[in-house]
C-alpha cells in the first residue's frame, strides 16, 4: 500500500519540478533591470559589441541594487562579466580615457551614505581583455579651524591654501562647545569626504580627462563649507593632475 502512494507521488513531483523551476528562473528575470545598453565597438576591432548594465533590486520596489553588473558581448562571440558593489543609481560612460584610440567603461555607483559618496571603476576591453585602469585618488586635504570663527584648507598635492570666515555660524560653533569667546577649545579639523562626483569631461584639448568633486564640512555632515574641484589626464598607466579649484562663498585665498 505504502509504495503504492510513493510512486504517484514521485512521478506528479517529477511532473511539476520543470514548472516550479520556470516559474523561479522567470522570478529572477522579472527583478533584473536594464540600465544601460548600447551597440558600439569596445574591443577595437572596428565591430560593434554590446554592451548592457545590469541591476537587481534588493527587493521589488526598492531603489538599492544588490547586484550590479556590466556584461559586454562582442563580436567575436565572447561574453565578459564585470561585477560591481551594490549601491543606488549606476551611470556608465563610454570614453577614450587612456587614449589609446578604443573606448573605454567608466562607471559609478552611488554609495546612498549621508555623505553623498560613490565609488567609481575604470576598464578596458581593448583586444576583449578586461584591463582595469582604475580612477585617480582624491586629493589629499589638510584642513584646520583657527581662532575667530576661520578655517583653512590646504590643497597638499599643490601646495595651495585657503581660508574661510565662519564667523556666521558663531551662534551654532558656541553651542557646541567649539568656540568660547572667539578662541577654539582645543585644535579641531574639518570633515574632508573623497569624491562625491567623478565624470568623463575633456580636460585637455579635445581629449578626455575626468573631473573630480570633494565636499568638506565643519562640525556636521550637513554642515557644508565648499567643494574643491579636480581635473586628471591618464598619460602613461598614470593619472596627473591638471588644475584645481575651490567654490565657497566668502573665500579667501591666503
Amino acid at each position: 500500500m505504502r509504495k503504492g502512494i510513493i510512486l504517484p507521488l514521485t512521478v506528479l513531483i517529477a511532473l511539476l519540478l520543470p514548472a516550479i523551476s520556470g516559474v523561479y528562473v522567470l522570478a529572477q528575470a522579472e527583478q533584473l533591470e536594464t540600465i544601460y545598453k548600447k551597440e558600439i565597438d569596445i574591443t577595437g576591432d572596428g565591430k560593434k559589441d554590446l554592451i548592457e548594465m545590469i541591476g537587481v533590486p534588493f527587493e521589488k520596489g526598492t531603489l538599492f541594487l544588490k547586484e550590479i553588473y556590466v556584461t559586454a558581448k562582442t563580436s567575436e562571440g565572447k561574453n565578459i562579466k564585470i561585477d560591481f558593489e551594490g549601491g543606488y543609481e549606476p551611470s556608465l560612460q563610454i570614453k577614450d580615457l587612456d587614449h589609446d584610440g578604443v573606448k573605454d567603461l567608466f562607471v559609478g555607483v552611488a554609495t546612498g551614505g549621508s555623505g553623498g559618496l560613490s565609488n567609481y571603476y575604470l576598464y578596458s576591453l581593448k583586444g576583449s581583455n578586461l584591463s582595469d585602469l582604475t580612477v585617480p585618488d582624491p586629493l589629499t586635504i589638510s584642513s584646520t579651524f583657527e581662532n575667530n570663527y576661520k578655517a583653512t584648507i590646504k590643497l597638499d598635492d599643490v601646495g595651495e591654501s585657503y581660508q574661510f570666515n565662519l564667523s556666521n555660524r558663531k551662534k551654532e560653533y558656541d553651542r557646541l562647545g567649539l568656540y568660547h569667546n572667539g578662541k577654539l577649545n582645543e585644535p579641531a579639523e574639518l570633515m574632508v569626504f573623497p569624491f562625491s562626483t567623478l565624470k568623463a569631461v575633456k580636460v585637455k584639448g579635445n581629449k578626455a580627462g575626468v573631473k573630480g568633486v570633494q565636499r568638506f564640512s565643519g562640525v556636521s555632515n550637513g554642515d557644508t563649507i565648499g567643494f574643491v574641484e579636480s581635473s586628471w589626464y591618464l598619460e602613461d598607466g598614470k593619472w596627473k593632475l591638471i588644475n584645481t579649484s575651490v567654490q565657497k562663498t566668502l573665500e579667501k585665498k591666503k
